[in-house]
């Protein structure tokens, strides 16, 4: 069944940038208390929000699929759908975040080797999906956010952004999302709200 979105699907760059802000403030205050869960949802949010990764690949994500050489940061999924392997490039903020990240894993006592898990239960071993889901609703819940989205929207809006942001280059978006066609990633173009509201209102009055 192909994919299918409307505008409901996609938060907008006010609601992503109060996410983040809730977020981030919330691992701030962690790292002062010493607690762990918010520094980690922090860092897992702002993979799904700046790299598009399936929750399913986020959860699946080892140290070492991390490149973060400076002016080079990427995400190697190595488990995405279909067991294909990609990579995805990320933006400097996200890098320096993954960055920051792998630190305070070393300083928690957290296992650093290529192939630990990134992301840990509390009891040390991979989260599973559903425990992302939930964690995802409760920041959601504190940064006002309409119940409807999930963290799957993340990537839904994701791709919004890097299309609007990379020129409308489908291509760009299709490989960063690891679609298989293009067609999948034309669904994005169908419904950006920005776009069309300049163009009706561009219509003879």
């Amino acid at each position: 069944m192909p994919l299918q979105l409307t505008l409901e699907d996609f938060m907008t760059p006010e609601q992503v940038h109060r996410l983040k802000d809730v977020a981030r403030k919330a691992a701030e205050e962690a790292l002062r208390r010493g607690q762990k869960a918010p520094v980690r949802d922090w860092a897992i949010l702002h993979v799904a929000l700046d790299a598009g990764l399936r929750v399913s690949e986020i959860v699946n994500l080892k140290v070492g699929d991390l490149l973060l050489e400076p002016g080079h940061g990427a995400i190697i999924v190595r488990r995405g759908k279909g067991g294909k392997e990609r990579s995805v490039h990320i933006g400097e903020p996200l890098r320096r975040h993954l960055l920051e990240f792998l630190e305070w894993k070393k300083l928690v006592g957290e296992p650093t080797g290529a192939e630990d898990y990134l992301f840990l239960s509390p009891r040390g071993g991979p989260l599973t999906r559903q425990a992302v889901w939930l964690m995802f609703k409760r920041y959601a819940k504190k940064a006002g956010l309409p119940e409807r989205f999930t963290i799957h929207s993340c990537r839904h809006t994701y791709a919004s952004l890097l299309y609007r942001a990379s020129r409308y280059n489908l291509r760009l978006v299709q490989k960063q999302l690891g679609h298989a066609s293009i067609r999948t990633t034309q669904v994005y173009a169908d419904v950006l709200a920005q776009d069309a509201l300049e163009a009706v209102n561009g219509l003879p009055q």
